[in-house]
């Protein structure tokens, strides 16, 4: 028996990266079915077909409320019901500090925590009429210290642990349990591209990771997937740290 086995999981920002890691994993781990959804269609569709029958793959706009409603809306009457959710899309951006253009600021706040927001809201009420459901977060080692230059980021992702408290409590007596996981620094696509901007950004990010090496996607994934399954039973409103031990220096 998988941890998931027979589950139905949505996995949001799941066209690359830590997303598409938890919905391999999901697969192999026995769900029934794995929706794969991204804001890039074509990343989803790669990856769903990689999956195999088990996947399908959506393309969906974490910020745009209907869009997000549709989906989980076609989920349950594809499905009959969503047992999993993994909220992981999001975006990285440029430093300027607190002399940022203020679309800058709005375009993370709307994508990294509103979307949190808005896939909590619809997936809560599927799961609240079903009596069960598991959701996780994807916050990040900035929901506890502060990203250098990056205010915007930083406030979006502790706002995530605190959307996620509120829910464990609140979604608590209706069977449903609210997990955050905060990733380190994990070689992703967006990692990759923010290393990029300069030769040395590389070399600075890794010496941070107390271990001495980058985290890979599937190392996350593990995480998402046990505080998905049945066996993290008892665990709810926490913030699971996965980051090499970097925050504990």
């Amino acid at each position: 028996m998988g941890m998931l086995e027979g589950k139905v999981v949505l996995v949001t920002g799941a066209g690359s990266g830590i997303g598409a890691a938890t919905a391999r994993l999901a697969a192999e781990e026995g769900a029934e079915a794995v929706v794969v959804a991204d804001v890039n269609r074509d990343a989803a569709h790669a990856v769903a077909n990689e999956i195999g029958s088990a996947a399908s793959s959506a393309e969906l706009d974490v910020t745009d409320e209907a869009s997000v409603e549709a989906l989980i809306r076609c989920c349950v009457e594809t499905f009959g019901r969503l047992d999993c959710a993994h909220n992981n899309a999001g975006i990285n951006g440029p430093g300027f500090g607190f002399d940022m253009p203020l679309e800058d600021w709005q375009r993370m706040i709307d994508v990294n925590l509103t979307s949190v927001f808005l896939c909590m809201r619809h997936e809560l009420r599927v799961m609240s009429a079903a009596g069960r459901g598991a959701i996780v977060n994807t916050s990040s080692g900035a929901g506890l210290v502060a990203a250098p230059g990056l205010p915007h980021y930083t406030a979006a992702k502790h706002g995530v642990l605190g959307l996620t408290k509120a829910a464990a409590s609140e979604y608590a007596t209706k069977g449903i349990r609210v997990n955050a996981v905060l990733p380190g620094s994990t070689r992703t696509p967006m990692l990759e591209q923010f290393m990029s901007l300069a030769p040395d950004i590389e070399k600075m990010i890794t010496r941070s990771v107390a271990r001495g090496s980058l985290g890979a996607p599937n190392e996350i994934a593990e995480g998402v997937v046990w505080l998905l399954s049945d066996r993290a039973s008892f665990t709810s409103g926490t913030s699971l740290v996965i980051d090499g031990g970097s925050i504990c220096r």
